[in-house]
């Protein structure tokens, strides 16, 4: 079994999938290795970060979530047609991965990380549907979140795409926080603040600045101006964390610093 890769300057995709017959997850679930964790070099990064930031932890795999790893491992279209014309095969790939995932998250006892990243985009209702993602995504989640707690980390839920009608799901696997409130100019199909609203402080929540409209081809002005929208109108009752929504390339310094100089302003009282 084989797979390709392409990629540019700024990120990787896969142009042969791993997977090319139905029989190919009986191979996975046999042979795919599963990392082994070294906590010695994160240990002495915490020491040196201290209060000054957080540090993020990640669990195995192409994607951390089982659903989200396996569109690694099989064209999303096909893994969603999939799910209509044979779901068992579905779920025993997703079984498959979890259990790998589960064997690895046990080996990050004692890890000092602040938070642990899971889910990934294609679990985004711009992807699949709810339906799709109460039967394929939730119970995977809810069971890596479950041991990560166990642990003691916190988990925050990675939707890089869209979160409407999704959230009462997101809510529901367990997670801390959920991020990364893409809004609509840059794919997302509600707004972070209405993401707020539904969600009502039952997770925290990361993300929400468009890193490509605002912070990279904003004036200084128009980024303050959103710096503070987000704060007002998604951080008013506290816990949010700032953040672009997704990764940004070319965006020039000056504008970096125009959004921290903003991001001093907003304070609680």
């Amino acid at each position: 079994m084989t797979y390709e890769t392409e990629g540019d300057r700024k990120t990787t995709w896969i142009s042969k999938y791993l997977i090319e017959h139905d029989e190919d997850i009986e191979l996975i679930q046999k042979y795919m290795p599963v990392a082994t964790f070294d906590r010695a070099p994160v240990a002495r990064l915490y020491e040196e970060l201290g209060d000054r930031g957080i540090i993020r932890g990640f669990v195995w795999g192409d994607q951390a979530g089982c659903w989200q790893h396996a569109c690694c491992l099989e064209d999303v279209n096909k893994l969603i047609l999939a799910c209509f014309d044979k779901p068992d095969w579905v779920h025993r790939l997703l079984r498959s991965l979890l259990e790998k995932k589960l064997q690895f998250i046990a080996g990050l006892k004692g890890a000092r990380f602040d938070l642990i990243e899971t889910g990934g985009g294609a679990a985004s209702s711009t992807v699949i549907s709810p339906d799709l993602h109460r039967e394929f995504c939730l119970p995977y989640d809810r069971a890596l979140h479950d041991a990560l707690h166990d642990l003691g980390f916190l988990v925050t839920y990675h939707t890089c795409g869209g979160t409407r009608g999704i959230e009462e799901l997101i809510v529901g696997n367990g997670c801390d926080v959920s991020e990364t409130l893409a809004p609509r100019s840059i794919g997302g199909n509600q707004e972070p603040w209405e993401f707020a609203e539904k969600v009502r402080n039952r997770v925290a929540l990361i993300g929400g600045m468009d890193q490509y409209n605002c912070l990279t081809t904003g004036t200084p002005q128009s980024i303050r101006q959103h710096v503070h929208t987000l704060f007002e109108r998604v951080g008013r009752n506290r816990g949010y964390v700032l953040s672009t929504a997704d990764h940004f390339f070319d965006t020039p310094v000056e504008k970096l610093n125009a959004y921290a100089a903003a991001a001093r302003e907003c304070t609680y009282g």
